[in-house]
């Protein structure tokens, strides 16, 4: 007979998956004649997973830990990101990335964009991106622009495709600038970079190409973000980031990532991803995680949706010959 789907799938022993990892991050280093490893930290629990594999491996003197907020992170960011490289004992240096993007044009082309459908939209009104969840999605997924003034009005305008896209190019240069300076500290350390994203982020292309998508190495690019949160456990990571809601920091209206990008919960996106990879029904994954059959039908065709749209991000550059070396 077979196994019943359930949250056990995700299962993970942590002390042989982290001695796993070591290893390939060792064997990277000898391979590339690299002394160590740069860490971006955002206070979150995938970076703060990723530095703490990468002492487990190295030890705390070959990892070096960078903080970049900028004017719209959390006023939470930089102390949870302090708390982690303290408490693994490494080096850090912070790079507020403020004048950076104002000299880019971050803030003011995320603006104009924003002012296409909320004209009264100015510099000192908060806003974040929001998709519709698997509970309240009717049809296709479009996203809105909430905003609220200084006077804590609050507005939410559903984005046009132009307009929608000139606010995340404009957001992207956040990501973009911030391994601009982790390449610049690998190169002064002659050290290597690593990405944080995990399977769920990874598989569905949440990320930035040649921002945090760009990395010489991913050390949980495989695991579930239930799977990382046990890691996290296992390697003692701050219970406060333990407990942290998973958030994008990159609007300035707190915003969780299944407001913006996926439509559950990380916990249930995990095993519909795995529920999906691995052909389970949906019927017998909706009684397992509590929801009805047309709700996981929905995040099933979501996920290869998302896999169609986001493919460009994962291809390597097209070369019109294959340029072989010669020996």
């Amino acid at each position: 007979m077979t196994k019943a789907f359930s949250s056990a799938v995700l299962d993970l022993d942590c002390e042989r998956e982290a001695d796993r990892i070591g290893k390939v991050l060792l064997d990277y280093l000898q391979s590339y004649r690299r002394k160590g490893f740069i860490v971006g930290l955002s206070g979150g629990i995938d970076s703060s997973v990723t530095l703490a594999l990468c002492v487990k491996a190295l030890g705390k003197e070959r990892v070096f830990g960078l903080h970049m907020p900028e004017r719209d992170s959390s006023e939470d960011t930089l102390g949870f990101s302090r708390l982690v490289a303290d408490h693994f004992g490494v080096a850090s240096e912070l790079e507020d990335i403020t004048a950076m993007l104002e000299a880019a044009g971050c803030y003011r082309r995320r603006d104009d964009a924003i002012r296409t459908v909320i004209p009264e939209y100015r510099a000192d009104w908060k806003c974040k991106i929001v998709l519709p969840s698997a509970a309240e999605n009717k049809g296709y997924n479009f996203f809105s622009v909430v905003a609220r003034s200084p006077d804590g009005s609050l507005l939410k305008k559903r984005l046009p495709l132009e307009a929608y896209l000139g606010v995340v190019a404009a957001s992207n240069f956040k990501q973009r600038i911030r391994k601009m300076l982790e390449y610049y500290h690998a190169d002064r350390l002659n050290y290597a970079t690593t990405g944080t994203p995990n399977r769920l982020e990874y598989d569905q292309g949440f990320f930035v190409k040649q921002g945090d998508g760009l990395a010489d190495v991913k050390p949980i690019a495989h695991l579930y973000k239930t799977q990382v949160y046990d890691l996290a456990e296992f390697l003692d990571v701050p219970e406060t980031i333990r407990k942290r809601p998973p958030t994008t920091d990159t609007y300035s209206l707190e915003q969780g990532q299944d407001e913006f990008y996926f439509s559950l919960p990380y916990d249930k996106m995990d095993l519909c991803l795995y529920a999906r990879n691995h052909a389970v029904p949906a019927a017998e994954a909706a009684a397992a995680l509590g929801m009805r059959t047309e709700q996981i039908e929905w995040v099933y065709r979501d996920i290869e949706s998302k896999r169609r749209a986001t493919g460009y991000l994962h291809a390597r550059p097209q070369l019109v010959s294959a340029v072989e070396e010669v020996s």
